[in-house]
């Protein structure tokens, strides 16, 4: 029997090993998420946390990969649906659905090669940052939106890399004070039924093809681009405009809190 792996030989030596052995959580499980999630299942990595308190309803039919009729009208929590999905995929995967709020299973994510953050809101994506820094972890951001009005709708998006010792979130100009107070007011203006599968996918694609970057040894030659923003009116994925403010520049915003564990 051929290996279900067999095709991905050059991602690298142990590549194979490093995926299956590797601790992958993914926060957030509705739109980019349940794209996120279902793409490590495929990979193979080997233990996938699914973090999402929420339960799934009919207007998440439109944006949440895997999710069908039923599930939504039972409305059964997002977590175990796509866990019940992954399991599918890769039997021998360990698949742990957590349908609770993050914050609440701290131990489960200390220990994690990377963690995707799927989230609606800025302060949301900043904890999560602030975690994942603490804890030497990779932060792997997925957003987009839909934004307009009078029937002109705008689809942009972004993928951000927040790596130990790079750039953080706010060194991109993506998070601030400004931003943080504003964004609940404007997310989602096109409705809770806007279809924005396909950006999702692309989205998503792009945030799992910078873990497979960082995990495994086939793309040492090239950094992994750190801020990629969508246009998804013209379907166009592009490296940010702030990266060549932040070639050689250091992160000030985590100096002497970078790394440090579990103060305990």
């Amino acid at each position: 029997m051929t290996n279900r792996h067999s095709r991905q030989g050059f991602l690298g030596t142990d590549s194979e090993l490093k995926i299956q052995s590797a601790t992958v959580a993914v926060i957030g499980l509705c739109g980019g998420g349940s794209h996120v999630s279902q793409q490590l299942a495929h990979i193979g990595v080997g233990n996938i946390l699914l973090v999402d308190p929420d339960h799934a309803d009919d207007t998440n039919i439109n944006r949440m990969v895997g999710l069908t009729q039923h599930e939504a009208a039972e409305e059964s929590p997002k977590a175990q649906v796509i866990g019940e999905k992954l399991r599918l995929i890769n039997p021998a995967a360990n698949i742990v659905a957590i349908p609770k709020q993050w914050q609440e299973v701290p131990d489960a994510l200390k220990t994690c090669a990377a963690i995707f953050g799927c989230v609606d809101s800025i302060s949301a994506r900043e904890q999560l940052e602030r975690f994942s820094r603490r804890y030497g972890i990779p932060y792997i951001d997925v957003g987009m939106d839909v934004h307009g009005a009078d029937g002109r709708y705008f689809v942009t998006g972004q993928v951000i890399a927040s790596l130990p010792h790079r750039p953080c979130m706010r060194c991109m100009g993506f998070i601030t004070d400004e931003n943080l107070a504003a964004e609940e007011a404007r997310y989602g203006a096109a409705g809770g039924r806007a279809q924005v599968v396909w950006p999702n996918g692309v989205l998503a694609s792009t945030a799992v093809g910078i873990f497979m970057a960082l995990h495994t040894p086939w793309n040492t030659d090239l950094d992994p681009t750190l801020y990629t923003e969508y246009d998804g009116n013209r379907n166009v994925l592009a490296p940010s405009n702030r990266l060549q403010y932040l070639r050689g520049a250091k992160c000030q915003h985590f100096v002497g809190t970078e790394c440090v564990g579990d103060i305990f």
